[in-house]
């Protein structure tokens, strides 16, 4: 059973950067589409990018040209560089995996969730 574990979160200025984490256990993530998401409170989940099993990537209207999302299979880890934070990019960022494969950035296409990383823009 696949399980996914996020991390690097924090609190971080406007216009700083941060790169999290979705670390694997469990099953390969090539085998999956692994999405990256966010949500306020409040507010639906909205996917951000994802990286199919062949390594496709998609980065969502919103973030493009600020957001990156790349994989490094030795170490069963997806990652998301986010560059020239805004505060309206505050929000918990999730990563979930897709074993259909679909590609899609429809929350409900994901089966396996992590559980989390908080991340804060404010000066």
């Amino acid at each position: 059973q696949l399980q996914l574990v996020e991390s690097g979160g924090g609190l971080v200025q406007p216009g700083e950067s941060l790169r999290l984490s979705c670390v694997g256990s469990g099953a390969s993530l090539t085998s999956y589409t692994i999405g990256w998401f966010r949500q306020v409170p409040g507010k639906e989940r909205d996917g951000i990018s994802y990286v199919r099993s062949s390594g496709d990537t998609t980065v969502a209207h919103s973030v493009r040209g600020r957001f990156t999302i790349s994989r490094d299979t030795a170490k069963n880890t997806v990652y998301l560089q986010m560059n020239s934070l805004l505060p309206e990019d505050t929000a918990v960022y999730y990563c979930a995996a897709d074993r259909q494969d679909y590609g899609l950035f429809t929350p409900h296409a994901y089966s396996n969730w992590g559980q989390g990383t908080q991340v804060t823009v404010s000066s």
